[in-house]
């Protein structure tokens, strides 16, 4: 009898085989995963009526306010004995107002509007939902499906308050098309002020918004949105899904913030976090319905053990409803453009990534330890956004390697457009914990930028949030450590230790750039070297907001040398939307000379020049190139404007020789500083990409 999975053909399956053959062996494993697509979309076509109107549940769960003012109220507690509404509206009476239980574990309430035609539930006031358990148990419980959630001063619970405003924000400003070269800027609202407390949206609006646009990025990616009852957790450990985090503000203020982002042609990615669920129980999904299920599977397997937390039950149809309504709630609430999607890894596997080592064995990414739910409902959720949002943008921060994540799913893929290139930052601190400058590796530095999956995309960095949490600290701390609270003066001479730091910060993160990915990703604060470390308040630190701040300050004053690295990451940026380097096929490596420190290659028609080493300047270098012509400088780090030395003219012309080279048909030669980065361009050639 023919297999099942036979049956089943993967539209484009045949073009991700011929980019790699080495999946033919696990072809019934891509069908099976296919299947279960298709056999999920059919049923949401017959159940919901399509996946359009399924996605769209908030526009019926949690409350809603009808055309003649009466308030309809609908939650899903399949476990529960009963459901009361109590709030402000009745004085907190308990027992006046039950949900009518419906079928499938639905429970229903209808409020009717008052005599003066008013709502029952006013904006702004407070609700409970009271759940009786089959046990006899009382909880009181946030709905799952509140926009807007908040906590009293002295408060440790979050209470849910009913967002309906008489004058709503809306949105002037279309999305941004969707950018060929990504640069992102990875934001944390609360931490983006130089002053000692939680920052706001409106601060990020017009104070932040205007210096990324400055910088070059055209993209910014927002973390710790969705509300999290503890700030310190860096908005990993949500507790209400479809609440934009009131510490900062309004839901209108980021509507406000977003749209300014839009009306500079920057698109906007919130950090989505559908990997887990923090465990708390009053202001949290946890126990929901007094069940220790409900939203996430039983333990064991509904348990994170090292992350302390809850896992989704993905295959739940009611579960299925609740992430990819809450998806499109954000796209379509507060027109956000995209996603990057937390925790993939630990959603792939029943392992979780814990104690996984990833060889590259494409064994360790199909059978048993893989979890099909999970994956069906990433492949799912990128299907649905894709299709409804050609433009929308999806990233996946996966550590496996896992094939075909950022392949279509009509190939067979997850349909992720991006991934992070999280072995980068790793290598980057690894080398300056570790090596001597005269030590390190040219191949193995490019062997680690390079090494990536073929037609695969990925966001290449230098660090991010997770390399200046405390316990590591931004690369320009691991350069310049404590000198940089006493030498960073363009006053004075710059000391050995400063000068290094100054010249690899830059090296480190044009190389990352240039040859390490298909996007580039920046963590807010570290464009201009920020010193310490990240840590948010809490009882290990008596609450202190020390170090949950950024110190942009520092670049306003003139002497100090942060501007000057702001400057270069400026430049890095505008230099690539004028080149298109990012959105041109990977570099090719002309020169890794262990001995010299050098680095050569060239990509998206311009050539990138690095000199590592910490004292040899090459005069008369010769470097392959491809196409014959006039080349001049268009980006060099020892520039006196980026805190450099300033000794390349930059009015010389480099002619090419139809001298082959290294793999390319023309050479050239050119002077090259110690510790200096160049990017040459043909003057002969129309860089419109």
């Amino acid at each position: 009898m023919a297999d099942r999975e036979d049956s089943v053909a993967i539209p484009e399956f045949s073009f991700l085989l011929q980019m790699d053959p080495y999946l033919k062996p696990y072809e019934k494993d891509f069908k099976r995963r296919y299947e279960l697509l298709q056999k999920q979309l059919s049923r949401l076509e017959e159940a919901e009526g399509g996946f359009d109107q399924f996605t769209t549940s908030y526009e019926n769960f949690g409350v809603h306010r009808q055309p003649d003012n009466s308030l309809l109220f609908l939650e899903w507690a399949p476990a529960a004995e009963a459901l009361f509404l109590t709030g402000d509206f009745n004085d907190w009476e308990k027992f006046s107002h039950p949900y009518t239980k419906k079928a499938f574990g639905k429970w229903e309430l209808i409020l009717p509007a008052k005599h003066d035609g008013t709502p029952a539930v006013g904006h702004n006031t407070k609700l409970k939902v009271v759940v009786h358990t089959k046990e006899g148990g009382r909880l009181y419980r946030i709905s799952p499906w509140a926009k807007y959630v908040n906590r009293e001063e002295k408060s440790v619970v979050y209470d849910w308050v009913h967002w309906d405003p008489p004058q709503p924000y809306t949105q002037i400003h279309p999305r941004p098309k969707k950018p060929t070269s990504l640069r992102i800027y990875e934001a944390h609202v609360g931490i983006a002020s130089p002053e000692g407390k939680i920052a706001s949206y409106t601060n990020f609006t017009t104070n932040v918004l205007p210096r990324i646009k400055d910088l070059g990025y055209n993209c910014i990616q927002l973390m710790a949105i969705m509300e999290h009852a503890y700030y310190a957790s860096f908005g990993y450990q949500v507790t209400s899904f479809f609440a934009a985090s009131s510490r900062y503000g309004t839901p209108e203020e980021l509507k406000q913030l977003i749209d300014a982002a839009h009306s500079m042609g920057i698109v906007v990615l919130l950090d989505v976090v559908h990997s887990h669920a923090s465990k708390n129980t009053e202001d949290g999904l946890n126990c929901f319905d007094g069940s220790d299920s409900c939203f996430f599977h039983s333990p064991p397997r509904g348990e994170h053990k090292l992350w302390g937390s809850r896992l989704f039950n993905y295959s739940s149809w009611e579960v299925q409803r609740f992430l990819l309504s809450n998806l499109r709630w954000w796209m379509e609430e507060y027109c956000f453009d995209g996603f990057r999607f937390d925790g993939i890894t630990s959603m792939l596997y029943h392992h979780h990534g814990i104690g996984s080592g990833f060889s590259g064995d494409y064994s360790e990414y199909f059978g048993l330890q893989v979890d099909e739910d999970s994956l069906v409902y990433l492949m799912l959720a990128n299907h649905i956004l894709h299709t409804l949002y050609p433009d929308c943008i999806t990233v996946a921060e996966d550590v496996s390697g896992m094939p075909a994540l950022c392949r279509g799913v009509e190939e067979g893929g997850l349909g992720f457009d991006y991934r992070l290139a999280m072995a980068i930052p790793d290598k980057w601190i690894q080398i300056l914990k570790e090596s001597k400058d005269e030590d390190w590796d040219m191949g193995d530095i490019v062997h680690t930028l390079t090494n990536r999956r073929y037609g695969e995309k990925c966001i290449a960095y230098a660090e991010s949030h997770d390399q200046a949490l405390v316990g590591d600290k931004s690369l320009a701390f691991w350069l310049m450590d404590k000198e940089m609270y006493t030498n960073m003066s363009s006053l004075i001479p710059m000391t050995a230790v400063i000068d290094r730091g100054m010249q690899l910060h830059k090296m480190i993160r044009l190389l990352t750039h240039g040859l390490g990915g298909e996007g580039y990703l920046n963590f807010i604060g570290n464009e201009f070297g920020h010193p310490e470390w990240l840590d948010f308040p809490r009882e290990g630190n008596n609450q202190s907001y020390h170090y949950a701040r950024r110190q942009f300050n520092l670049l306003e004053t003139d002497h100090l040398r942060y501007h000057q690295l702001y400057a270069f990451d400026r430049d890095m940026n505008r230099t690539e939307d004028k080149f298109g380097w990012l959105a041109a096929p990977p570099g090719f490596v002309s020169a890794k000379h262990g001995e010299d420190k050098v680095i050569v290659f060239d990509r998206g028609h311009v050539v990138f020049i690095f000199n590592f080493h910490p004292s040899k300047s090459f005069q008369g270098y010769r470097v392959a190139v491809e196409a014959p012509g006039k080349y001049k400088i268009k980006l060099d780090s020892d520039q006196d404007l980026y805190g450099g030395h300033g000794r390349l003219d930059h009015n010389t012309e480099f002619y090419t020789e139809p001298q082959p080279f290294n793999g390319r048909p023309h050479s050239m030669q050119v002077y090259i500083p110690c510790r200096t980065a160049i990017v040459l361009a043909n003057e002969e050639r129309d860089y419109c990409y």
